[in-house]
């Protein structure tokens, strides 16, 4: 059974230890304010709006505890209400307020970079040099029979001609503040990635692109055959012709060994279904689907151009050559750097291309439309 009288005499002694502690507190602040100098009060007064319009009023002045109603007061000149509004306009500027601080995620948001991979089924080597010559049989008449006892045997004929790859520089720079070096240590390396990335990015446009012209490699489309169908296929798709391209380039003899396509181009081919509608592609649409064509890797990459493809013996009939690996260096010493604080941010390379056997490589639409 519940001790109702036991119950009310423990209310009753929480109220009175609460009521003394408050009245404890009372007493501190009244003992306080009393000791404020008339000029301090007055000095509070002034500093805050409120207080001296709560101060001045009449309507609060004679308030006592017998008050009912309600009293109005008005605040003059400019004032701000305390909100969240944005104190920092401004283009790339952080929206939050010095009272409520915006979620900072570390680091820095960075696009996706291309997968590059052209380079990846290119073979490559090493040099020295400012340029890679090399000689090229132009010409073989083969003349080779079958010839009786002691008749005149035939007479077959080679012609050469030499040919050079010349070493380019790809490279750019940025530039950054002594300031920021110091106060976002981070950010050079972040340069350095991302300067790195763009410069391989240049790379593979130039080792697919290139037109040879000042200071230009000598790109792989425009050396590479055009495609010529050698037979018709029915009901033509883009699979029969790549067929029909692997073929055309495998007259150069050399082994064929892989395929560029865009990305966007891989994906229809993989997307391909039979007139009963199902997809020809083995794993699709769940699972895993091998970048595999006619036997070929596909290197899918979005720096070929949609629509388009290129096949041919990527690792016997071209070659790149480095001569500087990408290379990241800082100074503060370029132009007006040094009296500007200022740094500069250098990044480059050095490499040539050399492709051996034009023929040995063929391009064209992947429609035949």
């Amino acid at each position: 059974m519940t001790d109702l009288p036991t119950m009310i005499r423990q209310v009753g002694d929480k109220f009175d230890a609460t009521a003394a502690d408050l009245g404890g507190r009372l007493a501190d602040i009244e003992k306080r304010f009393a000791r404020m100098r008339d000029e301090d009060y007055e000095a509070v007064i002034s500093e805050n709006p409120l207080a001296a319009a709560v101060s001045g009023s009449d309507k609060l002045g004679d308030l006592s505890s017998n008050f009912r109603g309600k009293a109005t007061i008005k605040l003059l000149g400019e004032n701000a209400a305390i909100t969240s509004a944005n104190t920092t306009v401004g283009t790339g500027r952080s929206p939050a307020t010095s009272l409520v601080p915006s979620q900072r995620l570390p680091g820095i948001i960075t696009p996706y970079d291309r997968e590059l991979r052209v380079r990846d089924v290119i073979g490559s080597a090493r040099t020295t040099a400012g340029s890679v010559e090399f000689v090229k049989e132009t010409g073989f008449t083969n003349n080779a029979a079958p010839v009786a006892e002691t008749t005149l045997k035939p007479r077959s004929d080679l012609t050469f001609d030499m040919t050079s790859a010349q070493v380019r520089t790809l490279a750019h720079t940025f530039k950054i503040s002594r300031q920021m070096l110091d106060d976002v240590p981070a950010l050079a390396s972040y340069i350095g990635l991302r300067g790195t990335y763009g410069l391989k990015f240049v790379e593979e446009a130039q080792i697919l692109k290139g037109d040879g012209t000042g200071q230009n490699l000598l790109g792989l489309l425009p050396q590479a055959a055009l495609f010529a169908p050698t037979w018709t296929a029915q009901d033509e798709t883009p699979i029969d012709r790549l067929l029909q391209a692997i073929s055309q380039a495998e007259d150069a003899e050399i082994a064929v060994n892989a395929i560029v396509l865009n990305r966007r181009d891989w994906r229809r081919i993989i997307g391909t279904k039979d007139n009963e509608g199902r997809y020809l592609a083995s794993q699709s649409p769940f699972g895993l689907q091998a970048p595999l064509l006619w036997n070929l890797p596909v290197v899918a990459t979005n720096a070929m151009t949609p629509g388009t493809f290129l096949t041919g013996a990527f690792s016997e009939g071209a070659q790149i050559f480095d001569r500087l690996d990408i290379e990241v260096l800082i100074s503060t010493e370029n132009e007006d750097d040094f009296v500007k604080n200022m740094a500069t941010i250098r990044i480059e390379e050095r490499l040539a291309f050399a492709v051996y056997r034009p023929e040995a490589f063929v391009t064209g639409a992947l429609s035949p439309n």
